[in-house]
């Protein structure tokens, strides 16, 4: 086992010092085909050599093939064009759906605002409470399990089994 460890470790050092060397192209085959092979180009061979001195003031870059742009100036114009009018509809707008107001709320009854009322008041009371540190006596603690214990009994049981009112006597089953 020890010697696996030195082997794995001199293996690492090696690659570790052999890192910056360039890798032998000539020796090895590319991966691709020999009609995808880039031309080599006459500049790549020379080798790249920094400038000196001061960068020029006449407006020249100091890196060869790299030109100077002007300066760029932000347009700045809405993201959109306005909607037409409503007047002007387009004629190529025709035949979308455009679905119905919905029907308003159904009207609670007081007992079903006050069922619902203790099943979130009981919780949100030991919440807010504990949240903020206050001392909760045992009989509130007691009053917001018991509220929100029946406020949800009082949903279950007033949901009933019955079907909708607006359903008629046919349920709509086919025979």
């Amino acid at each position: 086992m020890a010697d696996d460890i030195s082997d794995e470790e001199a293996a690492w050092r090696d690659l570790i010092a052999h890192y910056g060397d360039p890798a032998a192209a000539d020796d090895v085959s590319s991966p691709w085909p020999a009609q995808e092979d880039l031309p080599e180009h006459p500049a790549a061979a020379e080798p790249a050599q920094a400038p000196t001195g001061p960068p020029p003031t006449d407006g020249s870059s100091p890196v060869p093939g790299v030109f100077p742009t002007p300066p760029q100036f932000r347009v700045i114009r809405p993201a959109a064009p306005a909607p037409p009018p409503e007047d002007e509809a387009d004629p190529d707008d025709e035949g979308h759906y455009i679905p119905p107001e919905p029907p308003p709320l159904p009207h609670l009854d007081p007992v079903t605002k006050g069922a619902w009322a203790a099943v979130f008041g009981g919780p949100g009371y030991l919440l807010v409470a504990v949240t903020l540190g206050w001392p909760v006596p045992g009989w509130a603690g007691l009053a917001a399990v018991a509220a929100f214990i029946g406020g949800f009994a009082t949903l279950v049981v007033r949901m009933g089994d019955r079907p909708p009112t607006d359903s008629g006597p046919d349920d709509g089953a086919v025979v």
